[in-house]
């Protein structure tokens, strides 16, 4: 049997990483047999990560070219010559293979990735309790300057603004009820 989908995205502080790591920590790559989406990227190897396992690694030109031939569900160009994406083949094979896949993306990835495999797919946006919340955690975290926070304040409003454009919404205002919650959604679907 293919396996299915399962995209997160949620503005930056949100929790979201916190929140699928407690799930694939949680029995999900054995008992719910999740296995995270390995994306490609056009920045080198940083420590220990190898080609294939963390990232595809690609050349600027090998990336463009890919984009110029469809092969990706979705990409970003973060910086100049600094590309992000999801390779169609890739995440196909995973899903033949009965994978479920994990994204962890942009907001504008995970429409696009939703869009392409429709009730395949299961969308859900992680969202903080309130902007006024979100700036104290960036804060809080203590590793950005004043002004990357100002930021991602910004770019978290418009995120939120398309929070009503996927499948499931969960208010992280409680690590462990958020938790709970999305642990109890990703089992619904998965069981359909």
């Amino acid at each position: 049997m293919e396996g299915k989908l399962v995209i997160f995205a949620a503005p930056s502080g949100s929790g979201k990483s916190t929140i699928i790591n407690h799930l694939m920590a949680d029995g999900g790559e054995e008992a719910l047999n999740l296995h995270f989406s390995i994306s490609a990227t056009s920045r080198a190897p940083r420590g220990t990560e190898q080609d294939g396992v963390e990232y595809f690694f690609l050349t600027p030109e090998d990336f463009r070219q890919k984009i110029a031939n469809d092969e990706f569900i979705e990409y970003e160009e973060v910086y100049t010559d600094k590309f992000y994406g999801t390779l169609k083949s890739q995440v196909d094979k995973q899903l033949a293979a009965g994978e479920n896949v994990v994204f962890d993306v942009d907001v504008n990835g995970a429409l696009r990735i939703k869009k392409i495999y429709g009730k395949r797919a299961l969308s859900i946006f992680i969202q903080p309790p309130s902007i006024e919340e979100l700036r104290h955690r960036l804060e809080a975290r203590a590793t950005d300057a004043p002004e990357v926070i100002e930021q991602r304040i910004e770019r978290a409003r418009y995120e939120l603004s398309q929070a009503e454009h996927f499948d499931e919404v969960v208010v992280n205002d409680n690590l462990e009820i958020a938790q709970v919650e999305v642990l109890a959604l990703v089992e619904d679907f998965l069981e359909e």
